[in-house]
């Protein structure tokens, strides 16, 4: 997925804070990694709260994540939530367990086999993404390490591309330990194909694009959104628009998110922005506060985007499954690129689906706004019924049981290891 033309086209300061241009800053990030993890993690003790000896993992590489399997560690005793072991998981750091990766300086003599060949099948973006290369060295051998320490009855994932969390998959495969993947966010036609035991989907539209990324494997279930479950019952029953939400990335140049909101700020006095930046976006907002003290933050580190969502009529934003999570909420929700990257144009579908309304330019941005601010209708959320397959049934608002009865089912349909 990193050697993709959808990611080396990503803008610059995207780009920046994952892996920089400059091929010497890339080496300082690879020594840094070198220094602060390999060699820090063979000096930082493994605590773990919980036995992990036969249980089912949950693992985790966000606090998206860990909020996306949540439900299953409640609801299941033997459940426990496990991530690497200097992850970063956000506000839940400290709360989950972790797998030793002490032993992965070991591999790093494979580091250059790797390099040479990925030069030979994928050309200069070998070598543009070389830290990427160097990161991933080692997650497979020490994953198959710990799944024969440990045994886990079943390991539980909610991503399935990172470059740890592809790895502790193919150690389950090749460890013969059974998996299941609980979609947390919508997914595109860029992931890698679909390779779990089990697959518990949110709906029709992630599993016509799992079938386009390549054979899908295994058994595969429409849930819904298990993590929209006690949000559903509370949509936004506001006749008129007067609260208006944006919600950017690291991929939306700030220039272009700059002009639009002086544009709408001048434009709609009379409606409330509010500005959520995705809680990995570190840029400095700093002079957009100066410039536009009438615009009102959302902290994405300190409210849930379902919460966020509540306080809002309506949405403007580019690529992120905000769009779904809003529509769902009955939030009129409207597709507007502050970028150019072709590669990203209606990445999740959503526009051409007729999830959500498409705008241009801010004419016509600040035109939906205002037809909007006439009237929003109340059965916006029934767009979302391709990508939320409990939308309308008797299970809407239930898919937290429905994903729980059927991956316990699954669960004891599996040997005893």
């Amino acid at each position: 997925m990193r050697f993709t033309a959808v990611f080396a086209a990503l803008p610059a300061a995207a780009l920046a804070s994952i892996s920089p241009a400059n091929p010497l800053k890339r080496l300082a990030r690879v020594l840094g990694y070198a220094g602060l993890r390999l060699v820090g993690n063979i000096f930082q003790p493994i605590r773990n709260r919980e036995d992990l000896h036969g249980k089912v993992w949950l693992y985790v590489v966000s606090a998206n994540n860990y909020d996306a399997l949540e439900f299953i560690q409640q609801a299941r005793p033997d459940a426990v939530l496990v991530a690497g072991q200097a992850k970063h998981i956000g506000r839940y750091n400290a709360t989950v367990n972790r797998l030793s990766l002490r032993r992965k300086l070991l591999y790093y003599w494979q580091f250059p086999l790797a390099f040479v060949g990925l030069l030979r099948t994928d050309g200069r973006r070998a070598w543009r993404f070389f830290d990427f290369i160097f990161y991933a060295i080692g997650y497979y051998e020490v994953y198959r390490r710990a799944l024969r320490h440990y045994r886990p009855r079943a390991v539980v994932f909610s991503n399935d591309h990172n470059d740890d969390t592809r790895s502790l998959l193919l150690a389950c495969r090749a460890e013969g330990v059974p998996t299941a993947y609980v979609q947390h966010a919508s997914v595109s036609a860029n992931f890698p194909p679909l390779g779990f035991d089990l697959s518990l989907l949110e709906g029709q539209d992630a599993l016509d694009k799992y079938r386009r990324c390549g054979p899908v494997q295994g058994q595969v279930e429409l849930v819904g959104m298990p993590k929209a479950d006690a949000y559903l019952a509370r949509r936004n029953t506001a006749p008129a628009v007067r609260r208006v939400g944006v919600a950017c990335n690291i991929h939306d140049p700030l220039e272009p998110l700059t002009e639009a909101l002086v544009y709408l700020l001048r434009e709609l006095p009379e409606l409330t922005f509010t500005l959520r930046p995705h809680p990995s976006d570190g840029r400095d907002f700093e002079p957009l506060r100066r410039l536009l003290p009438n615009l009102q933050w959302s902290s994405a580190r300190e409210e849930n985007v379902f919460d966020f969502l509540l306080r809002q009529d309506a949405l403007v934003a580019a690529d992120t499954s905000t769009h779904l999570e809003a529509t769902l909420l009955n939030v009129a929700s409207i597709y507007y690129r502050f970028g150019t990257n072709p590669h990203t144009d209606d990445y999740y579908g959503y526009a051409a689906h007729g999830l959500v309304e498409r705008a241009n330019n801010p004419v016509e941005l600040a035109a939906a706004l205002r037809r909007y601010a006439q009237h929003k209708p109340a059965d916006l959320y029934r767009r979302a019924a391709y990508y939320n397959a409990t939308l309308g049934t008797p299970d809407e608002g239930c898919s937290q049981p429905r994903t729980l009865a059927l991956l316990n089912q699954w669960l004891e349909a599996q040997p005893r290891r």
